[in-house]
């Protein structure tokens, strides 16, 4: 079957966007690696000092602190607040390990501004839908923005080997058919295989932006308002490192001395290097002096790193230890939490954001494996505290709420963080336990009636 007009139509708009994106995309992706091109070093470093170029890779420290505090709990069906997970979403989520790929996924749109997540029919398993991350680097999407849904998505990839850059393959995904096709010799696209008529009804893709604005339809890089400050850093470093070569260790000055005067015991001049740093110089010239410059002090570099790191400090919310600034006596517990008090209100908004899109992919799997539409099409997704509360503090303020009667058995579970197999397996031994204890069992729960 022949692609429609209407296909190529869509293929030539997600090609367009895609290229456009490309430039941007891989400089971020460059600072994220730590190996982006600082345009500007500054007036006094000359061109060959380039390679001594050195970068604090905020850019990174950025995205792995939000990225580390995002930690899956469990996936909730519409209107069940039981103590079990739904069994369904729960094997879809262990069989595709779903926290390690919501990693990925996170990584993506901080680094990028946007990340995908594609749902797709397990051949081998149709219980179990495949639920895979999308590079934003190969993956384009068409947005209605009346309606807020997507109309189209292509993922485009190369199978050939080769010098050209130009992706060779496409999966073209519509709301009632994934439309697969190849490049041909001439840079025409033309359907290959036959195309997967699902009739689902919607694009099998979700798509996450990034600090998006209402009535728009871009994301923003989770790293925008560090990239400036990474630049001026590495500049200050750069600098420090040419100064240091130049001026930081004592320089040395002679008058009144000739090649004649540096000479070894067998005759032969020793080398200028050597004799540099040499301790003790003998001059036959009695008008001859030597003396020794006053190295340069490297403070202020320091001081412009402190800048630096407080502003960084202050556009992202996170605790100035992040960027280098410490102090000598290490912060009690309480101090960290309030230290970290707005980093972990920024990744608790951040998971409400990535909740709702994590839920429609959700949605989009326990659709693909029962058959059955979830209402609004939308799970409730529940994530772990992102606070770094120590145990003892934990563990008091559980079991106070637990002796007050105000907290469950399976509610302290969930407070402690335990996943639904964890959970499981925790039953599974208080059971055991019971059978061959049936008088302590009884004694525990009688003394749980009292409490």
């Amino acid at each position: 079957m022949a692609l429609s007009d209407t296909e190529r139509d869509l293929i030539r708009q997600l090609e367009i966007q895609l290229r456009d994106t490309a430039a941007s995309d891989q400089a971020n992706l460059n600072y994220y690696k730590g190996i982006q091109r600082v345009e500007q070093l500054g007036m006094a470093v000359p061109p060959e000092m380039r390679k001594f170029l050195v970068i604090a890779n905020w850019c990174r420290t950025t995205v792995d602190t939000i990225n580390k505090r995002q930690r899956l709990r469990a996936l909730i069906l519409p209107g069940q607040e039981t103590a079990d997970a739904d069994p369904t979403l729960l094997a879809i989520a262990t069989a595709n390990n779903l926290p390690a790929r919501l990693k990925m996924f996170n990584r993506d749109r901080m680094i990028f501004g946007r990340s995908f997540m594609s749902v797709g029919t397990n051949h081998a398993a149709p219980e179990l839908p495949l639920m895979r991350v999308e590079s934003p680097r190969a993956v384009a999407a068409l947005v209605d923005e009346t309606a807020e849904t997507m109309t189209a998505a292509g993922r485009f990839y190369r199978l050939k080997t080769g010098p050209a850059r130009r992706a060779s393959h496409l999966s073209l995904m519509t709301p009632d058919a994934t439309v697969y096709a190849e490049r041909d010799r001439y840079g025409r696209w033309e359907e290959v295989g036959a195309r997967d008529e699902h009739l689902f009804g919607r694009v099998p893709m979700v798509m996450h932006l990034n600090r998006r604005m209402s009535g728009e339809w871009v994301g923003e890089s989770q790293m925008s308002d560090v990239i400036p400050l990474a630049n001026s850093a590495a500049r200050s470093l750069t600098n420090l490192q040419f100064a240091q070569e130049a001026h930081g260790i004592p320089r040395m000055w002679m008058a009144g001395v000739k090649k004649e005067d540096f000479v070894g015991a067998d005759g032969k001049p020793i080398p200028m290097f050597e004799a540099y740093y040499d301790a003790i110089h003998m001059v036959t010239d009695p008008q001859g002096k030597i003396g020794q410059l006053t190295a340069s002090d490297l403070k202020n570099f320091e001081t412009a790193l402190q800048i630096y790191g407080k502003q960084a400090s202050t556009v992202t919310g996170f605790p100035a230890r992040y960027f280098g600034l410490t102090t000598t006596n290490p912060p009690s517990a309480d101090a960290i939490r309030a230290d970290e008090a707005e980093l972990v209100s920024s990744v608790e908004d951040q998971n409400e954001e990535v909740g709702m899109t994590l839920g429609w992919a959700a949605a989009l799997a326990y659709e693909f494996a029962t058959g059955t539409e979830i209402e609004g099409n939308l799970v409730g997704v529940e994530f772990l505290d992102p606070a770094t509360p120590t145990i003892a503090q934990r563990e008091d303020a559980l079991s106070k709420r637990r002796a007050q009667g105000v907290l469950s058995r399976e509610g302290y579970w969930d407070e402690l963080g335990w996943s639904e197999p964890r959970k499981a397996k925790e039953r599974e031994y208080l059971r055991l336990e019971d059978e061959q204890n049936p008088e302590l069992a009884a004694a525990g729960v009688l003394a749980g009636a009292s409490a």
